[in-house]
Parts: C-alpha cells; structure tokens; sequence
C-alpha cells in the first residue's frame, strides 16, 4: 500500500471527491484452521448471503447463498462430491456456479442456462481465508494486506475470529483509540493511574487509509508505536524495542457482516518468548483475548444507541482531543472523503444509516455464538469439556450406588473417595464450560 502525504484543511472544496470501492477489494472470510471440513460455511457481506467450501480437489468456492430454484440458504445443504447440494430440492452447483445437476428435470432434459449462482474469487493467504467482492477478473492478490513480518524466520503468531453486534466502523473507531486502554482496560491491559496525554501524528493519508505513530508523554524518550489503517478493514499496531530486537504486531481485521453486525480476525505476533506461544493451547490464549473484547463491547454498543438515537453528526456530539482522539477523528473523516458509497457508514460529519434501523437496539449474544462455535479450537475444546463433564456426573451417581451396595467397607471407601473426585472434575468442568458460553461482565 502506498500513501501520500495528508493534505492540509484548507484545501479548496471544489477539490474532486474520490469514490473508494468497496467491492473492489479482499475480505477475510475465516482463518483456514476454522474453516468446517466438509461442510458448507455461510457468511454474509454487508448483508449479501455467501457461502464458502471446497471442492472434491481441495479447492476453495465461494458463490451467493442462494439457489436459483426457490432462493433456499444453499449453506443449509450439503457438500456431495465436491458440488454443493440444496438442501430443499437436490440442485447441485459446481465451483464455477454452474448446476450440475436437477433431479426433477428428465435425463434427456437440458439445464437452463439461467440457473448458475453467481460465483467470487477467493484465495487462501497467509492463513487466512480471502474473498474479492468485485469482478474476478480484476482481483489482483497484490492487494492483499498482508503482514511481511508473519513470513520471517523466528515470528509466531496467534488467531482469533470474533462476531461482534455492531458495525464495523464502530469497531474500527474503538481500536483506533489507544486512550481508552488504561480505564476500559483497567486491570487487564491497562491501570488507571498510567493515563496521560498522547503525543499522536498523522503521518499520511490516501484513499488507501492513514498512517500514524503515538507515544506516551509522562517519561522522556519513550518509544514510538505505530497505528495504522488500511481501507477498508486493517488496524495494524506495530512497534520494536531495538535494544533487544523485540518486534511485536497486532493486526485487527474486520469483515461488514451486515448492519449491526461485523466479525473481527485478530493475530497477534511478535519474535520474542515464542516459546510460551508455541506451548500454550489455542483456546486457553481466546480465553483472556476474549474479555479484552467483551470489556469495550457493552461501552460501543451504548455509544452506538446513543449516537443513533440522536439524529446528529459526530462533529456535533464529539468533544474530540488532539491528545487522545487524533486517529478516529482522522478515520471518521475517512469516511466522509471517501466512503460516500459505502452500503452504510457513519463519518464524522456525513452519514448514511438506514433510517428505520437507526433506532433498532444491538442485542449482546453470548460468548458461545459470537465467537465459540466458529473457532475450531475453542468448538472442539467446548465439546470435550462437555463430554468431561458429563462422564464424571456418570461415574459419580454409579459409585455412590455402588457404595451404598457393597458390604465391605474398604469398597465403600473406595467408591466414595473415587466418587467425590469425579464430582470436583464436574464442577472445574462447568467452570471451563462457563467460559465458553458467557460473555465477561463487570461486576
């Protein structure tokens, strides 16, 4: 991505406006270990259903979730030799979108032409899964936003895919706000009594996003770090500690599911106590990145209401600082220079947000469904820790019976003592089956 310099504010305001295409670049979709084996995976983009599996190759399809016969979710069916099956009457579609196959049509009948599904470039790339929303003809993998330092010997990383129950420039705004750590945070990422002033530049600016660097200004001589954005869904904090040659990165992706809605793919990556990354599973790591996000859910989703329930711009309501507020100003200014053809979007001083949705309350759903059934790791883990459970409820009753049963008293010492530590296995796994389910909330 190239960047050109900001311009400054008192540029003439029969300056052109660009239009930044939104269709015309990659998303993610999922991380390739959490994508279903087999198994159709459906997802929507600014609320246009889309579905995502593979062929009987290996190779990626992504067409419109939605059968051309009787508009059926074709991610309610199911992968059958490669070709993805509807679920209501048995049309089949094949990598391109073509239908392959209509079991109501005769044998010596043709296909009609008109029953294709409209099909998406998607490619696999650094672990991520990537979708091009535009013509496929024009997708250039180049454009991919891609982390270099994810490519260097001695980096290792950690994913994470969230739903969250907003927008995803709502989202954006929040971790484009570094201010905000040591209050929301409190305790977790950041303390309270470290808040300071920021010294925050806006380096450049483009159709393409912003660069931006900020330090804290208490201690003299403190390190720069990074923040940048990058149109239409990267937040990359980056920053070293060149005395020790330690890197550290966190890119925050996020997809516009719909209005309301967005899912957000974090990865986390750094070239120093890689050790304790490798060895640490990968549910245990969502367990304590999943209250970092659940600590601003509730914060955006009230300043969301607000905002809407308002029926006023930001510059009218925001009492912005330079040392606190420079980069979401700059993104949300972003979005007035740029985003104007945007589905939705709320800029600083423009916005486009469906009226009759304006006022629709953001329902907060549970751990479980924003993010436990689609991570692989913690999906797997829930289920074991499930079945745990369940066992040791199931070795408890039995031993008990059989103490109350037996005559000799060493068999009855036994059977309780084995008994009592089933039922300690089946309350830790109720804990750990808890965090699974249940968002974080302050107490």
């Amino acid at each position: 991505m190239t960047l050109t310099p900001n311009k400054p504010e008192t540029a003439p305001i029969t300056e052109v406006q660009q239009e930044f295409n939104w269709r015309n670049c990659w998303y993610p979709v999922t991380f390739t270990q959490d994508l279903p084996k087999n198994l159709p995976y459906g997802f929507t983009l600014y609320d246009e259903p889309i579905v995502l599996f593979r062929d009987s190759k290996g190779k990626l399809v992504c067409l419109k979730d939605l059968c051309p016969h009787r508009a059926a979710k074709l991610s309610d069916g199911q992968i059958i030799d490669g070709k993805i099956e509807c679920l209501y009457h048995g049309w089949q579609f094949g990598s391109e979108g073509e239908c392959l196959h209509i079991p109501q049509l005769p044998e010596d009948a043709k296909i009609p032409a008109n029953s294709c599904v409209q099909s998406y470039r998607v490619v696999e790339c650094q672990g991520t899964i990537w979708m091009w929303a535009g013509d496929p003809e024009s997708a250039d993998e180049k454009k991919i936003p891609t982390i270099p330092d994810l490519d260097k010997p001695g980096f290792v990383s950690s994913e994470k895919v969230t739903e969250l129950p907003f927008d995803q420039s709502y989202f954006i705004e929040n971790v484009l706000d570094p201010a905000h750590i040591h209050f929301s945070h409190d305790g977790s990422q950041g303390k309270r009594e470290n808040a300071q002033p920021l010294e925050m530049k806006v380096l450049e600016t483009s159709i393409e996003g912003f660069k931006g660097r900020f330090r804290e200004t208490k201690k003299p001589n403190v390190s720069w770090k990074n923040l940048d954005f990058i149109a239409p869904n990267l937040v990359l904090l980056t920053f070293t500690i060149e005395d020790r040659g330690w890197s550290f990165g966190l890119a925050l992706y996020s997809t516009p599911l719909g209005l309301g809605r967005c899912r957000v793919f974090t990865r986390s990556y750094r070239n120093f106590f890689t050790w304790k990354l490798k060895l640490t599973p990968r549910w245990f790591v969502h367990m304590g990145q999943n209250r970092i996000l659940e600590e601003d859910m509730a914060l955006v989703i009230g300043q969301k209401e607000q905002i809407e329930r308002s029926q006023q711009s930001l510059q009218q309501l925001y009492l912005p600082l330079k040392t606190s507020d420079l980069f979401i100003i700059e993104y949300r200014k972003w979005l007035d220079k740029f985003g104007f053809s945007l589905p939705y979007y709320q800029g600083y001083s423009t916005s486009k947000v469906p009226k009759n949705k304006a006022d629709s309350p953001s329902q907060l759903t549970t751990r479980l469904d924003r993010h436990t059934k689609i991570c692989s790791s913690c999906n797997e883990a829930y289920k074991v820790t499930n079945r745990v459970k369940q066992i040791s409820i199931g070795v408890a009753i039995a031993l008990f019976a059989l103490a109350t049963l037996a005559d000799e008293s060493k068999i009855k010492i036994v059977a309780v003592s084995i008994s009592l530590l089933a039922i300690a296995i089946a309350i830790v796994t109720q804990i750990i089956k808890t965090k699974f389910e249940q968002s974080y909330t302050r107490h």
